[in-house]
C-alpha cells in the first residue's frame, strides 16, 4: 500500500471518469493509459479504495433519490393500469400493487418487532409470500364482493 495521504491527479481523473462518464471501467483505464495490474494495486491502497467506495455509495444514493422522486408517478401509472381494457395488464397491475403492499407491510412489521425487541435484525427464515395464483384468487373474490 502507498504511504501517500493524497491521491494523484491520475487517480482522481480515473475515478472521475469511471463514475462521471459514459465509458465502462476498461475504456477509462485505456483512455488514461492505466493497466489492469496498476489499477488493481490502486484498489489495494486504502486511500484509493476508500475514495472509490465513497463514489459507489454516492452513486447508489443518487439512484435512490431518483427512484424516490419518481415513485409517486410510477404508483399512479400502476393504478391507472388496473383500469386497462386488457385484462392481463389489469391483472398484473393488481398483483404488483398487492405484492408491493405486502412487502411494505412485512418490512414495517419486521422493523417494529426489531424495535420492540421481539425479533433480531437477522434475516427471518421463510417469510410467506403470496403466489400469483393466490393473489389472482383474492382479486377475483374482491371483485365479486364489489359487484
Amino acid at each position: 500500500m502507498g504511504k501517500a495521504s493524497k491521491l494523484s491527479k491520475l487517480q482522481h481523473a480515473v475515478i472521475e471518469d469511471i463514475f462521471g462518464g459514459e465509458s465502462d471501467e476498461q475504456a477509462v483505464l485505456d483512455k488514461h493509459g492505466v493497466g489492469r495490474s496498476l489499477f488493481n494495486k490502486w484498489l489495494a491502497d486504502a486511500q484509493f479504495a476508500r475514495q472509490f467506495e465513497e463514489q459507489i455509495a454516492s452513486a447508489y444514493r443518487q439512484s435512490e433519490i431518483i427512484l424516490a422522486r419518481y415513485a409517486p408517478l410510477a404508483a399512479a401509472k400502476l393504478v391507472q393500469l388496473t383500469e386497462s381494457e386488457n385484462q392481463e395488464t389489469a391483472r398484473k397491475a393488481c398483483l404488483d400493487i398487492i405484492e408491493r403492499q405486502n412487502r411494505r407491510q412485512n418490512t414495517e412489521d419486521r422493523r417494529q418487532k426489531i424495535e420492540d425487541g421481539e425479533e433480531s435484525a437477522e434475516e427471518p427464515e421463510g417469510l410467506p409470500e403470496l403466489s400469483e395464483e393466490t393473489a389472482s384468487r383474492l382479486l377475483a373474490i374482491l371483485a365479486e364482493e364489489t359487484k
